[in-house]
């Protein structure tokens, strides 16, 4: 069955989108799982507390890691069997936002590397279809003001967020067959129909080439 990401800027939205997709999905007979990232599994959760936690002071190269062997363990323990049973699975956030924050955030690694190193970590398994939700740095600090005190990964600065965009960028023109680019700006309805359009495009085969099951290279 298909294997969907939501990816964007923390405030962009996309978590609100994986939710109103998966109920959309259901609506029309399927079953449907969604996950984050990282987290999905008990496994996952314990990593996700300390990447999260603001009193840590964890090493870019270790939290690159950390969020990969989080999705690791999420793809071997859910996404694969779930897939494998006919599943939709979505997944809020999979390995573009580890490109896009340690890659081009922390400056770690080309994206060539980082590339064959999620094939890796993922066994090869790549989304059916990616929806960036691009909003500016600005309006995504704008969006967050008012919530919670931010999480170790959200107080990582605007010049950092500004280099995170620019990674999403680069991915929304290197993997454009893959990676659906919207407009995050505008509202929740237009942005979810929007999605839906696509949605129903991937169902009925039109809307990427191959036999309709997540991607293996």
């Amino acid at each position: 069955m298909f294997l969907v990401s939501f990816e964007g800027l923390d405030g962009s939205g996309k978590s609100t989108q994986a939710h109103l997709l998966a109920a959309w999905y259901r609506e029309r007979g399927f079953e449907v799982e969604l996950l984050r990232e990282p987290g999905g599994t008990d496994t996952s959760e314990i990593i996700r507390d300390l990447l999260l936690d603001r009193e840590r002071r964890i090493d870019p190269f270790a939290e690159l890691l950390l969020f990969s062997a989080a999705r690791s363990q999420m793809v071997t323990e859910k996404v694969r069997p779930l897939l494998e049973a006919g599943v939709v699975v979505i997944c809020d956030r999979f390995f573009d936002s580890t490109t896009a924050y340690q890659g081009f955030g922390r400056g770690l690694a080309e994206p060539v590397w980082l590339n064959a190193f999620h094939r890796q970590v993922t066994g090869g398994l790549v989304p059916d279809r990616t929806y960036l939700i691009e909003i500016t740095p600005e309006l995504a600090r704008s969006r967050r003001q008012g919530r919670s005190e931010d999480d170790r990964m959200e107080a990582s600065g605007e010049e950092f967020y500004r280099r995170v965009y620019d990674g999403y960028r680069w991915l929304a023109e290197s993997e454009s067959d893959r990676v659906r680019c919207l407009d995050g700006s505008g509202s929740i309805q237009e942005l979810s129909e929007t999605i839906r359009r696509d949605a129903e495009a991937l169902i009925n085969g039109t809307g990427r080439a191959g036999s309709g099951n997540a991607a293996t290279i």
